[in-house]
């Protein structure tokens, strides 16, 4: 059998009463647990330790040992299991204590967390439940959701709630429509004590009165008169980042696009917008209009219905 100084496991002198011996020990098992060191050889060091404790703590053992080192048991098998313990399904036994006087023990060693049960003299209390998560839906104008920023909202603290709860939140530049954004820890409140559960928010992007979302880009409806169509002109549009000059080629059709690059939605690649040609015709609403819409029809040979 291989010897182990049990006096150098505790750390010890080879004179220790059998108080410094239980101090030195007491230290030892707490520092090594398995329950608290989650290290790889902390069951193993905790073995080492009870072994030496079950040996040197009995006046007997201690004697038979001291005489005789790695033979002190006269050829007898040590029993780990009896000595040292075991750890099994997430607690540890030992036989050398009474169930009572052990489970005291180690309850003064590690505090009230650990309790009795029916195959371990202790186990760790189970952790307190988490707070449930909440869903939120959020309303953002295409401005906030292009720009992004900080919003302050208001929302039940859980359902059905009158508690209410007021959050300052960064909005990401660019956020999609539909995108979610996890709140860590800003979700219901734990019922037994655990942490937070976390706030999903929900980005909800309202329409526009000049632009439409598709995807990351943009589209703008330019309105244009006739003869701005078919001569060509220069026009300042509109964008999400301020206005910007068009160049409108001669002969432009209603639906057709220019597209700006990059003026879209922010990213990596940033969206385009995309400017749609809407040709607009005056109101024939008296004789002259009438008369000169009559005029165009004899001066042009024209027919937009090739079919």
């Amino acid at each position: 059998m291989k010897y182990q100084d049990y006096y150098q496991i505790l750390g010890v002198s080879r004179d220790a009463d059998t108080s410094d011996i239980k101090k030195a020990y007491r230290k030892l098992a707490r520092r090594y647990h398995p329950d608290v060191n989650k290290e790889a050889n902390a069951e193993e060091k905790f073995k080492e330790v009870n072994e030496a404790y079950e040996v040197l703590k009995d006046s007997d053992k201690r004697q038979a040992y001291d005489r005789f080192g790695a033979d002190w048991k006269h050829g007898q098998q040590f029993d780990e299991a009896g000595y040292g313990g075991g750890f099994r399904g997430g607690t540890y036994s030992t036989g050398g204590f009474s169930g009572g006087d052990f489970s005291d023990f180690f309850e003064s060693i590690f505090g009230s967390g650990f309790q009795q049960a029916d195959d371990s003299p202790f186990r760790q209390r189970p952790r307190a439940r988490r707070g449930a998560d909440q869903q939120l839906k959020l309303d953002i104008t295409l401005e906030e959701a292009y720009n992004g920023g900080t919003k302050t909202i208001q929302f039940a603290r859980s359902p059905g709630s009158p508690e209410m709860k007021k959050l300052k939140i960064n909005i990401p530049k660019g956020v999609n429509n539909g995108q979610r954004i996890r709140l860590a820890r800003q979700g219901q409140a734990s019922s037994s004590g655990g942490e937070p559960g976390d706030l999903f928010l929900e980005m909800r992007i309202l329409p526009h009165r000049l632009f439409r979302l598709e995807d990351r880009d943009v589209i703008l409806r330019l309105p244009i008169t006739p003869w701005e169509a078919a001569e060509g002109t220069s026009l300042k549009v509109p964008t999400l980042s301020g206005s910007v000059e068009l160049k409108v080629k001669p002969g432009m059709q209603s639906g057709q696009k220019m597209r700006l690059k990059g003026k879209g939605m922010p990213g990596t690649p940033p969206g385009d917008q995309f400017v749609e040609i809407m040709i607009q015709t005056p109101p024939a609403n008296d004789s002259a209009a009438r008369k000169f819409y009559q005029d165009m029809k004899k001066r042009f040979d024209f027919n937009p219905r090739p079919f």
